[in-house]
């Protein structure tokens, strides 16, 4: 099993930046893919960003590219979220999620592992 535990979050003016971080623990060796996932209140779950193990490989929304990078550190076991140019609309509970398939996936029920989530506020 792997657990995953999120950090960073808070409240941040638009404009500014934060950095979420996502820290795995566990069977690490066996993941592949991790990345973020965003939820506001009275809205569906929503892709993020996601990365390959290595990092080589990433993919992101439509809404946060340009202003969002993931990243990886060596070792793949801890995944971050930089986010610069925030917009009220950021404005969500985000988690980091993990799975063990070979697949970068954008759909949250690909993912097996999940955190607890860490909130974004971002203020106009």
């Amino acid at each position: 099993q792997v657990q995953l535990v999120e950090s960073g979050g808070g409240l941040v003016q638009a404009g500014g930046s934060l950095r979420l971080s996502c820290a795995a623990s566990g069977r690490t060796f066996s993941i592949y893919a991790m990345g973020w996932f965003r939820q506001a209140p009275g809205k569906e779950r929503e892709f993020v960003a996601a990365s390959s193990w290595s990092g080589g490989s990433t993919y992101y929304a439509d809404s946060v590219k340009g202003r969002f990078t993931i990243s990886r550190d060596n070792s793949g076991n801890t995944v971050y979220l930089q986010m610069n140019s925030l917009h009220p609309e950021d404005t969500a509970v985000y988690y980091c999620a993990a799975d063990r398939r070979r697949v970068l996936s954008t759909n949250g029920g690909e993912y097996e592992y999940w955190g607890q989530g860490t909130q974004v506020t971002v203020s106009s």
